[in-house]
């Protein structure tokens, strides 16, 4: 199944071809860190200030609390939607399916997580509530009716559907799906990392809603001029009429942010400001998420100091953490407006990116190829904390009424491509996440995104990190079982069954008699063997022509 876009270029999810699946295994080897060595290094924790430029900032100032928004729980401005929903396409026809996994769910084990899971707690994640803030999620049939509703901050969705569960972009549904579908199918590969979990839908931002303009009065009509009508090369239709309901534009401003920058927010007139993703955050604790996944960010110059829209969302990320929410972001793309880091200096960043720069209380998720190395379009950066596969992305056909996989868009027009992005690889540890909170409940929020960072493949790099994977790819399977220091004092004794037999508590004497019997036994075998060998050797003294003296 594909589904398009159409209008101001058209853009398609495809079901196509199955691809070639790239099956890597998983790297050898589980590091467990120290609490100590899973902070950033010294270098990160201080901004590294550069003289004359306003100031280079590879960590954010303190936590401003008092700057956490109020949630208003609507959209900050009028919007109208101006391009059309993602649609199902028919190149490739409708009845092509996916049925191989995805090299990213081999990679990272999966399937033996999931065996894990249910061995353990009976269940994959359920209980587990995950908060998806983005362009929405449609209620698609592999989810199981396990999608809330949970707030809209673009518009309200029209045929009847709740806030947050139109997802016009197609993105949106396409991250919760790999945190949280789970076909029915046993033929189809691909599952979500936490298919029993429940997703809580939080639509924020989208790049198909643009700010409503306001409307003018007509001028009058001059009795001697034509009537207007699409005859006449000078006149204007209105923007209804200019085909399929949207106006026209560039194919780039409908692109569903696999590239290009991903899901920038406070772009142009579109939905989606850091204010309103503060906001969503904060809805997000309140509605009761266990993990948030935000796969969008915003990505501005190093240089001037933390805005008001930054400083709301620091705010809004801590007061989650703090009420035991972990947050997973993901790092951001390279894009025209999001140069990559990679200056000289590691410590100098030229771009920074928000929410993963407020990396103290956010998982920011790096992506990697089906190489196993750092995706090229994945943004470096101090406070890159884990990495997960990004790239040739399996997930939910987002398409109203599709109930397919996609595995290719195409946009504009252009030939398909395959779905990637740091937008596609935060799902795989917020899904992680919801796994982890569902096995250890103990756990706080903080001692979860440490067990992830600390049970990950750690690069060969000073304290175990870099700017490029942060402290690793993650191992599923070594955050469920791993023992990981720094939660040693929690260790509870765990009684273990044991298979044994009954304790003997009967009459000790035949016991007794047995034992010394034997030892009788051996006593009789030595004299027995002392008495031989001196008849022997009296026989060889007496025997004849031996001279006695």
């Amino acid at each position: 199944m594909a589904v398009a876009r159409k209008s101001r270029g058209t853009r398609v999810r495809h079901l196509g071809l199955a691809g070639r699946t790239g099956t890597v295994l998983l790297a050898a080897g589980i590091g467990v860190l120290s609490p100590a060595s899973v902070a950033l290094p010294a270098w990160a924790q201080q901004s590294s200030v550069a003289p004359d430029a306003g100031g280079y900032y590879a960590t954010p100032p303190p936590v401003d609390k008092s700057k956490k928004p109020n949630d208003s729980g609507k959209p900050d401005k009028t919007y109208e939607k101006k391009t059309e929903c993602v649609q199902r396409s028919k190149l490739g026809g409708d009845q092509v399916d996916i049925k191989n996994r995805p090299w990213g769910q081999e990679y990272l084990q999966i399937e033996k997580v999931h065996q894990l899971m249910r061995g353990a707690t009976k269940s994959v994640g359920g209980g587990i509530k995950v908060a998806v803030i983005d362009t929405g999620v449609s209620a698609h049939p592999y989810f199981g009716g396990r999608v809330e509703s949970g707030g809209d901050y673009v518009a309200n969705p029209g045929g009847g559907k709740a806030p947050g569960l139109e997802d016009c972009d197609g993105h949106g549904t396409e991250v919760a799906g790999i945190i949280a579908a789970n076909p029915p199918d046993a033929s189809i590969g691909f599952r979500g990392v936490a298919p029993d979990a429940t997703i809580l839908s939080i639509r924020q931002s989208s790049q198909n809603y643009e700010e409503a303009e306001k409307k003018s009065e007509p001028p009058p009509v001059s009795s001697s001029a034509p009537p207007a009508s699409s005859n006449n090369p000078g006149s204007q239709l209105p923007p209804s009429s200019q085909g399929n309901g949207a106006v026209g534009g560039a194919a780039d401003g409908t692109a569903p942010g696999q590239d290009k920058g991903g899901r920038q927010q406070e772009q142009g007139k579109t939905a989606g400001t850091l204010t309103t993703l503060a906001q969503a955050v904060v809805r997000a604790v309140d509605q009761g998420s266990n993990v948030i996944n935000m796969s969008v960010d915003n990505c501005r110059s190093a240089t001037g100091s933390i805005t008001k829209g930054e400083q709301e969302l620091q705010a809004a990320v801590n007061y989650a953490v703090e009420r035991n929410v972990v947050v997973v972001a993901a790092a951001g793309n390279v894009g025209d407006k999001c140069p990559q880091n990679d200056q000289p200096d590691p410590r100098s960043p030229k771009t920074i990116v928000t929410p993963p720069w407020f990396s103290e209380d956010v998982l920011s998720v790096a992506a990697i190829d089906d190489t196993g190395g750092v995706a090229e379009f994945s943004v470096h950066g101090p406070w890159v904390s884990v990495a997960a596969p990004g790239t040739k992305i399996i997930s939910l056909d987002p398409a109203e009424g599709s109930s397919s996989l996609a595995n290719l868009t195409i946009e504009g027009g252009k030939d398909p491509g395959p779905i990637q992005g740091t937008s596609f690889a935060a799902p795989y540890v917020a899904g992680v996440a919801a796994l982890v909170r569902a096995k250890f409940p103990e756990l706080t929020a903080r001692e979860v995104m440490t067990r992830i960072k600390a049970t990950a493949q750690h690069p060969a790099a000073p304290g175990g990190r870099d700017n490029f994977v942060g402290f690793g790819v993650i191992d599923p399977i070594a955050a469920l079982t791993a023992i990981v220091p720094s939660e040693a004092d929690k260790a509870k004794p765990v009684q273990l069954p044991a298979n044994l037999p009954p304790a003997n508590d009967r009459d000790p004497a035949p016991m007794i008699v047995a034992l010394a019997g034997t030892g009788g036994g051996l006593v009789a075998l030595l004299v027995t063997l002392f008495v031989v060998h001196s008849v022997r050797r009296n026989r060889q003294t007496a025997s004849p022509g031996r001279k006695t003296p």
